[in-house]
Parts: C-alpha cells; structure tokens; sequence
C-alpha cells in the first residue's frame, strides 16, 4: 500500500521559482492571473495531457516547474522533476507545449507534444498527444519516440460508473525495438504490448486504486521489457493515494 504525498520546495528548479517565495514552502501550486494568461508555479505538476494519458516525470526530493496557459487555450510550460544534485539522481527537463480547447460542456479536445530532456546521459525523448473528452468519458492517444524504441499509447478513462461509484480506466501500448532483443535461445523480441487496468472510488478521504498490469511477454523474452509497468507479468497492486494540501 502506497500513501503518496509530495515534499515542499527548499530551493527553486528554475529561476522563476525562486520569486515564489515563502508561499511555495506551504503549498504544491502558487496561482497567478496575468491578463490574458494563467501562471503556475509549484513544487508539483499542474497539468496533465491528453486527459490523463501524459504527465511529466515524478519529483524526486528536489523539483519544481512553471505553467503558463492563454485564455484561447494554448499552454506552455516547464518541469524538473530532478536537479540532479545527489549522487543517484540526473537532471532531466521536460518541456510541453499544446492547445486545449472545451466545445461545449459535453465536449473537448486536446493536442501537444512533450520532451523528455536529460542533458547528464543519452536518453531524451519525445511524445505527441491527442486527447478527446465526450460526456463523462475521457479517451487519450500518444506516440512517443526515446533511443532504442517507439511506443504508440491508447488510453480511455470511463468516469464513475452509474450506481457502484467506481472509476475504470485502461491503458494499451505497442512497443517496437529499433534493434531485435537477442534473448539467447536463438529468438528476437522484436516488439511486445503491455496495458494495465485500473478500478478506483474514494474511502475515507483517499483514492483507492486497485491496478492490474501485464504484457505479452513471459520467461526469459521479459528481459527485454522496459514498458510502463513495474513488472513485465501480471501484477495487482492496491494503492492508497491521500493529498495533504
């Protein structure tokens, strides 16, 4: 069981973080209104794409990021997940760009891309998103691009479900390896899928989660899996997620 929360703020990830001031150690997001503009500061992201589907990178202990949204529906921002400034951790930046627009209350749409910047190793990386809200349904589409790999990403989100009050929500991703993974019996793994399914509802002021993750992988062909889930078998995972701010 996971209880998650998120640490404050000691010193800034970006140099507009250190005008957040003493408002930025109580709180994950400081807000300000600047004309036409929506300006977050914060210790924690404050947007996810794609309905759900993309999200920049966890925190690790030091961190921070700006967003900036217009009026029109074009946003722009900036998240440092790690500074690197411990022996076990890179600098990594990423930075998004993208249009969100809501037709009308029962429907919107949303399009971007995102970089995945680690300036300390040889790993950077790249995704485009599409996301589509109808009703109380919620349906995301990525493709990504990261050296050694391409991944193409189909997520849907079902809301609550009348009557049980649980939330459903399911992911599947295609995966193609650029060069075959030689797993030594003289086979080649030359892509594989994963998905995870997720049933939440709130308990006693948290978000429980109830998570089933798998792929098409198994035995030795799990050596080359390096998907979204924490293991390349079947897995389920109770988590207990509560917001202290």
């Amino acid at each position: 069981m996971l209880i998650a929360f998120l640490p404050t703020l000691r010193r800034g990830a970006l140099p507009l973080l250190l005008l957040a001031g003493a408002p930025a150690a109580h709180a994950q997001v400081m807000q300000r209104e600047l004309g036409d503009f929506d300006l977050k500061v914060g210790t924690t992201p404050s947007r996810t794409m794609a309905q759900g589907l993309v999200t920049p990178s966890a925190g690790a202990a030091m961190h921070g990021g700006i967003d900036l949204t217009h009026d029109s529906g074009f946003y722009v921002g900036q998240w440092a997940p790690s500074l690197g400034l411990t022996s076990d951790t890179t600098w990594e930046v990423d930075s998004y760009a993208g249009y969100k627009r809501k037709l009308n209350p029962a429907l919107g749409y949303e399009v971007g891309m995102i970089g995945y910047a680690r300036p300390e190793v040889d790993g950077d990386s790249h995704e485009v998103y599409a996301g589509l809200r109808v009703l109380g349904t919620r349906f995301g589409a990525a493709l990504s691009s990261a050296i050694g790999s391409r991944a193409s990403t189909l997520y849907a989100d079902f809301g609550a479900l009348p009557l049980v009050g649980l939330g459903v929500s399911m992911k599947v991703t295609n995966y193609q390896l650029t060069t075959p993974y030689d797993v030594g019996d003289g086979s080649l793994v030359n892509g594989y899928h994963d998905w995870s399914m997720t049933v939440s509802r709130p308990w006693l002021g948290m978000d429980l989660n109830f998570v089933y993750t798998g792929s098409d992988l198994n035995g030795d062909r799990c050596a080359a899996y390096a998907g979204h889930n924490p293991e390349c078998g079947g897995t389920f995972t109770l988590k207990a997620v509560r917001s202290f701010f």
